[in-house]
């Protein structure tokens, strides 16, 4: 019989309460496999993330423990006897941390859709989650029980003070950006199959002289994410046996993204006198789309009916553009997810295990793509 005396208690706190009881009692021997959290999900109702929450915390109190592969067993029926001497304080407060980034950005879907996902897995187990602001001494919120999400671009981020949280022992996972050297958890969305699935997606239109628009200041000097969409834009032609054509492609150099790149981008690859224009342009950010969309409708040019566009990122406003704008949404609120579960539930046991996702886009088909005529 499951008991649920306070129903006031959130869900994970409830199962805990119900497992330590039958523990205790017998009901589950030392040795004695536990449900597994689909089983334990359906049994108390509950999500599969409430259930996997309610298992960590009995793991970190010492009455269960886990083998990889087999499932969780009874480890003693007294708290005092199985308590690990130096064992961290269950994860009860979430700190997204970032340097270097404007409100405006965070209000970006790329950050909005992942901070919204973060908040709710956290609400659902009862975990406090904060924003933070590091500055110059790069200091971190010191509270007990706290874990970070950390947003750690390499080019204006300390990295000496990543690895001295990671060797002081915090619980960390690194998100869009990564340093598999450090064995430091992280989280990013797949750039290269985005890029993929971009291009692919003109291809199968028929579309076989596809140009590109990148952000940059060369094409040998791209961010890790536009790398990233150009090597995803360049396996998609090599698998149609398409080649790759240099002077379909334009790098747009600026602080950060906005309208005019895509602007500039298209009226170069349509104005170049003695080039045969593209009839598809994958253009790598939403923002640089909306401009690529200004410059063709200025030049003349149908969208799609002369030429298809797709952007990345998906922004909201993409979804009211005239025509609508075909689009790669990067699935972020999935990358907030995966990052807040890795912290409760999977960060490396050993020095050098390295714990990491990448998530995959999805692609939003829209009105400024066609089938070529």
């Amino acid at each position: 019989m499951i008991r649920m005396s306070d129903r006031s208690a959130p869900m994970y706190q409830v199962m805990i309460d119900d497992l330590k009881t039958k523990i205790r009692s017998g009901e589950y021997p030392k040795g004695w496999p536990l449900p597994n959290q689909q089983e334990l999900a359906k049994l108390y109702k509950a999500s599969e993330i409430t259930s996997r929450r309610a298992l960590t915390e009995l793991v970190n109190e010492g009455y269960v423990y886990r083998v990889r592969g087999k499932g969780t067993f009874v480890l003693s029926s007294d708290r005092e006897e199985a308590e690990t001497e130096g064992s961290p304080p269950p994860v009860r407060h979430i700190f997204f941390v970032y340097h270097n980034l404007s409100v405006d950005s965070l209000n970006h879907r790329y950050w909005g859709d992942m901070l919204e996902a973060m908040r709710e897995v956290c609400e659902e187990n009862g975990i406090e989650f904060y924003l933070w602001a590091v500055d110059e001494r790069y200091r971190l919120p010191e509270k007990p029980g706290a874990a970070y999400v950390l947003v750690t671009p390499p080019y204006n981020f300390d990295q000496k003070s990543l690895e001295a949280w990671r060797d002081e022992g915090k619980r960390l996972v690194t998100v869009q950006f990564y340093y598999p050297h450090l064995s430091v958890p992280y989280v990013v969305a797949d750039n290269l199959t985005g890029g993929y699935l971009a291009t692919q997606h003109l291809l199968s239109l028929g579309h076989r002289r596809t140009g590109i628009i990148l952000t940059g200041k060369s094409v040998v000097d791209l961010n890790q994410e536009f790398s990233l969409r150009l090597q995803g834009y360049r396996l998609a032609l090599q698998q149609h046996q398409i080649a790759f054509e240099p002077e379909l492609v334009r790098v747009m150099d600026g602080e950060s993204e906005n309208t005019e790149m895509g602007y500039r981008g298209l009226k170069e690859l349509f104005g170049s006198s003695g080039f045969e224009p593209p009839t598809a342009v994958f253009v790598t950010s939403d923002l640089k789309a909306l401009g690529a969309i200004k410059a063709a409708q200025e030049m003349g040019l149908d969208v799609p009916g002369d030429v298809s566009l797709i952007g990345y990122d998906d922004l909201r406003i993409s979804a009211y553009t005239y025509p609508h704008l075909t689009t790669i949404n990067q699935n972020t609120a999935q990358i907030g997810r995966r990052a807040v579960e890795i912290l409760l539930h999977e960060l490396p046991r050993s020095p050098g295990e390295l714990v990491k996702d990448e998530i995959v886009p999805k692609l939003v088909v829209r009105g400024t793509t066609r089938a070529l005529q």
